[in-house]
């Protein structure tokens, strides 16, 4: 008897799909836009998909799969870039997406279980309690609210909270553990940031308390400048003024914006360098003021559309962060990205460096973000990709630049994070999942405890999948 069999008998009234053709599907994310992953992961696929209804169920799969010592990879919406939800040494992949309930909606808080999409979420906080989400990842729709937990760092709404992992922007993370006795642990204050963006390596989470804030009918804006410089020191300015409340600002060099946002193309000219924003509305008449100020022309401003020019409009956040690189790929499937940490004390030098030095390869793509009280440029430059060794050359490059290369082109967890060994996100891992089962491959920390990051070497992981012959 196989593994699988063995473990569906063992758990006869949990859902498992065996069959070739969803397994392949759940067992795959949005890694190919890297064709480095792509080439290393293409041929990677789970054994079983098991689908739990509620973290009971939950608890005895993850106890059945460590009797048999059959690895397990947590996967939500399957949004994620760098394979985080893939199973790199086959086995089970857990589908979070039926344990979807919003438990509670109270004191600005909501209690949700992983699977709970984070759009659906705001379909319920805003008309009952005039609140929302503080920040989403462009792929809201889709995403499920423990994927983004597991997998983002930040997204819409950074602008004004600062990154995913900034104190209390999670209040509550209840993660079970993988062990023959699954125990089920409440995380709060720091011991949250050894759980979230560990692509579910060290407990899988089964429920998340997060923070509201005010909703808004929020104003969309698209605001052109002849220059890329003129554009990214508009945006590094309005950043600073705290008193412009923002949802959402992101600078997007041309050709891009006319290039490849397709459904906004009437309201832009070939050479547009654009700023995309999303204000409140009692933002706007300051907001439009100091832009206007700055030499930028408002091509585009939801609130003063007809229903005729509205038609067809996606919602500006489709343009924003990972959604600014699908654009771009639907139009030209070989772009791929970078995720560079530009230095906080020269932003707009270095920006306008890079510009200059790869004016054939990068298209610039900065979001404006808050971290820690300061203000950030984070780039995701579109990447006109030749090769490995040119990927290379670029990112050290940007790092003798002074900038932090967070490489989306790897699965392992320390390379996309440029860090070194987490020593408390290790102990949890051992604490959590002593035979190492959970999502194995994704922490280097795992295999060497001494680990210490060199953007010039990839660590594959040694337990990767083979690919038939």
């Amino acid at each position: 008897m196989t593994r699988i069999a063995e473990l569906a008998r063992k758990i006869p009234d949990i859902a498992i799909n065996t069959a070739e053709k969803a397994v392949r599907t759940k067992s795959r994310d949005y890694f190919f836009w890297s064709p480095i992953l792509k080439a290393q992961l293409d041929h990677v696929t789970a054994d079983a998909v098991v689908s739990p209804k509620n973290e009971s169920e939950v608890m005895r799969t993850l106890a059945a799969c460590w009797e048999l010592d059959i690895p397990v990879t947590p996967r939500g919406g399957g949004t994620g870039n760098y394979g985080q939800a893939m199973p790199l040494a086959g086995g089970v992949v857990l589908d979070m997406m039926s344990l979807n309930h919003v438990r509670s909606i109270d004191a600005g808080t909501v209690v949700v279980e992983p699977g709970a999409r984070l759009s659906a979420i705001e379909d319920l906080t805003r008309p009952s309690q005039g609140l929302e989400l503080r920040m989403y990842p462009s792929t809201m729709e889709t995403a499920s609210v423990g994927g983004f937990i597991a997998g983002g760092s930040g997204g819409v709404g950074s602008i004004r909270w600062g990154m995913l992992r900034e104190p209390g922007n999670i209040l509550n993370l209840r993660v079970v553990t993988m062990e023959e006795a699954p125990r089920c642990v409440d995380l709060t204050g720091d011991a949250i940031d050894a759980a979230a963006h560990a692509f579910g390596a060290n407990g899988v989470i089964t429920e998340v308390t997060l923070p509201l804030a005010p909703t808004y009918d929020w104003v969309e804006m698209l605001v052109s400048y002849p220059s890329w410089s003129q554009a990214l020191e508009a945006g590094w300015t309005i950043t600073h003024h705290e008193g412009l409340w923002l949802k959402e600002l992101a600078a997007v060099e041309a050709p891009a914006p006319y290039q490849y946002f397709a459904r906004y193309r009437k309201f832009l000219e070939s050479g547009d360098n654009v700023l995309c924003i999303l204000a409140a509305p009692n933002a706007v008449a300051p907001l439009s003021d100091k832009l206007k100020r700055q030499g930028g022309r408002i091509a585009y401003q939801s609130d003063q559309l007809s229903d005729t020019d509205r038609k067809g409009l996606t919602r500006l956040h489709h343009l924003t962060w990972n959604h600014t690189t699908l654009q771009a790929r639907r139009v030209d499937p070989e772009i791929t990205y970078l995720q560079v940490g530009i230095p906080v004390d020269r932003p707009l030098e270095t920006l306008d460096a890079i510009s200059r030095q790869f004016p054939s390869e990068l298209i610039g793509h900065v979001e404006f973000v808050r971290a820690s009280g300061r203000v950030y440029a984070s780039s995701l430059p579109l990447l006109h990709y030749q090769n490995a060794e040119r990927l290379l050359e670029i990112s050290l490059w940007l790092e003798a630049a002074g900038c932090t290369c967070y490489n989306p082109h790897s699965y392992r967890l320390e390379e996309g994070m440029h860090s070194d060994v987490d020593p408390v996100q290790l102990r949890m891992k051992k604490d959590h999942d002593p035979k190492g089962l959970l999502n194995p491959g994704k922490m280097i920390a795992w295999e060497d405890a001494e680990y210490r990051f060199d953007p010039a070497v990839h660590r594959p992981f040694p337990g990767l999948q083979k690919a038939k012959s």
